[in-house]
């Protein structure tokens, strides 16, 4: 298992325990789960949750009855875990899966390819969750927009800082970032149409794209709507059904990909992993 030592460093700093909890964040995770609720299989499936962090998925699809095992590189992410009711974990790589062929019957990987910029690494990664699942099995793959850390910016105010603007329209043109703000974050930021690529030579058939968020982590206030039940619901409601405008996928943050999995694979297994 291999892992850049930036990355393994700024997630056992903490950052994962309560992200997705507090703040405007709370939309991607509200989003990401609303989507999941509408494309997995009913449970009791299994559910591999492939980079899953501390369990912040996990918990939830294992109080609505999921069998779920939780994979990550990051030993205070498997702790956390591990102490969740009904949830499994283990430490493991999303580009070497520890798991026998078709074991699954839905793969998520909410994360790891956030973290992996060498393309040959995220088709192993997509790869090995095409064959962790059954045939008719699901796969469900985040991705972080390529335009998020210059939107991001401008909504905190950082554009006006020479370096990080720099680090930003990199972003933009090569899909890598490396934030000056956020020491040893080390991402690829995806293209909304580069994701079917992807997905097409992993051998993953194409996948219906989810934009996330949409325009609405960026409102100032958008913290006040999902304090408000009532509120919520309809900003929840606005977001998905603008999920799938083509037009307006790269304004979301974070994009989900879902597809379904009919046939074992029959090509070569895609390369080795590299180091990150």
């Amino acid at each position: 298992m291999i892992l850049d030592p930036d990355v393994l460093g700024y997630y056992e700093r903490g950052g994962e325990l309560t992200r997705l909890r507090h703040g405007r964040n709370r939309l991607e995770f509200l989003r990401t789960r609303d989507v999941l609720r509408r494309t997995l299989p009913p449970a009791p499936a299994r559910v591999l949750d492939v980079g899953g962090g501390t369990g912040v998925h996990a918990e939830w699809l294992a109080e609505e009855g999921y069998e779920v095992e939780l994979i990550d590189p990051v030993p205070l992410h498997v702790r956390e875990a591990s102490a969740l009711p009904g949830v499994t974990s283990r430490l493991g790589d999303a580009r070497d899966l520890p798991v026998p062929d078709g074991e699954a019957d839905v793969a998520l990987l909410l994360g790891p390819l956030y973290h992996l910029p060498d393309r040959a690494d995220r088709l192993r990664a997509l790869s090995e969750a095409r064959r962790a699942v059954r045939p008719g099995g699901l796969v469900a793959v985040a991705f972080i927009s390529r335009y998020a850390a210059l939107h991001d910016s401008v909504y905190h105010g950082y554009l006006i800082r020479e370096e990080q603007r720099a680090a930003e329209y990199h972003a933009m043109e090569t899909g890598v970032m490396i934030s000056p703000r956020a020491e040893g974050f080390r991402g690829y930021l995806h293209d909304p149409d580069e994701i079917v690529g992807e997905f097409a030579d992993a051998g993953l058939p194409e996948p219906r794209r989810y934009g996330l968020e949409g325009a609405f982590w960026l409102y100032g206030d958008v913290d006040d709507w999902l304090d408000d039940d009532e509120r919520r619901e309809l900003l929840l409601d606005a977001a998905r059904r603008l999920e799938s405008e083509p037009s307006l996928l790269g304004v979301s943050g974070h994009l989900l990909a879902v597809t379904t999995v009919w046939a074992r694979p029959s090509a070569a297994p895609a390369p080795r992993p590299a180091a990150t």
